[in-house]
């Protein structure tokens, strides 16, 4: 049996231009109807979403007869809960706040197996290895892991070359929400002082030759943020798609007939 490629790792190093989609609703069927939408990516959040090794993996069973590329989001640098993502076959990560070059080198060594790592060693019983079914698969899994560090906040922006500088980081996602917050604007991410720090956080990303990403749902600024070296974005989110689709159908009846009859 094949070890399986990780095209996302692929195309990031061509920068090629990924359109990506938060994935929070914590449910298979969801899934399987956003990865025949038309996304690149989709991110499964375990963050600010209820997810946990055992609804991401039933995600990742019900995205694998389509194209969509999947990345997990932990919910934070926890190296056994990495480790468990990594079992499952989850080859793509974007780990929140990393902040220093120390904490990027012990996510590197978190995905790595010995002795350029910690990963546990269990081919015979991980899905990431078909049970033992890929017979090189420890020889071969580090090279096919991804890692991508969130940069969202002062720290992480100071820290920023040290922490491309890291072997074994493979991209960075700028995350305007909590940089806002960091930088004193909670709730502005569009605020001048804000994107300005996010530009230039992207030109340094894109400047290391490593690959730049960040979430912005404007499709004017997403085009500014691509000039500016962002190579993967994430455009929205399910939760917010749902609410919102479903808060203006409401609404349009509710105006149309005067309220909803009892």
């Amino acid at each position: 049996m094949d070890m399986p490629g990780n095209v996302f790792k692929q195309l990031l190093r061509q920068r090629s231009l990924q359109i990506g989609l938060f994935v929070g609703l914590v449910s298979a069927y969801s899934m399987e109807i956003l990865a025949t939408a038309g996304f690149d990516w989709l991110l499964i959040d375990g963050e600010h979403a209820p997810n946990n090794p055992a609804t991401v993996l039933a995600q990742l069973q019900a995205a694998a007869p389509y194209p969509a590329q999947l990345v997990v989001r932990p919910v934070n640098h926890d190296a056994a809960l990495i480790k468990q993502y990594l079992d499952i076959g989850v080859q793509t990560l974007l780990v929140p706040m990393v902040e220093t070059a120390a904490e990027a080198t012990a996510l590197v060594r978190a995905v790595r197996y010995p002795p350029h790592g910690i990963r546990g060693v269990a081919t015979s019983v991980v899905r990431a290895a078909h049970w033992g079914g890929i017979e090189d698969y420890a020889q071969r899994a580090n090279d096919e892991i991804c890692l991508i560090v969130q940069i969202e906040s002062r720290q992480g922006l100071a820290n920023l070359d040290a922490i491309m500088a890291v072997e074994g980081v493979d991209a960075a996602f700028i995350g305007p929400a909590d940089l806002a917050a960091s930088m004193g604007h909670l709730g502005e991410s569009g605020h001048a002082e804000v994107k300005a720090a996010i530009e230039n956080a992207l030109q340094r990303i894109a400047a290391t030759g490593k690959a730049a990403g960040v979430f912005v749902t404007e499709p004017l600024l997403a085009r500014h943020y691509r000039d500016c070296g962002a190579s993967f974005i994430a455009v929205g989110g399910d939760t917010s798609l749902l609410r919102n689709a479903a808060a203006k159908l409401a609404s349009s009846f509710s105006r149309t007939t005067g309220g909803t009859e009892k």
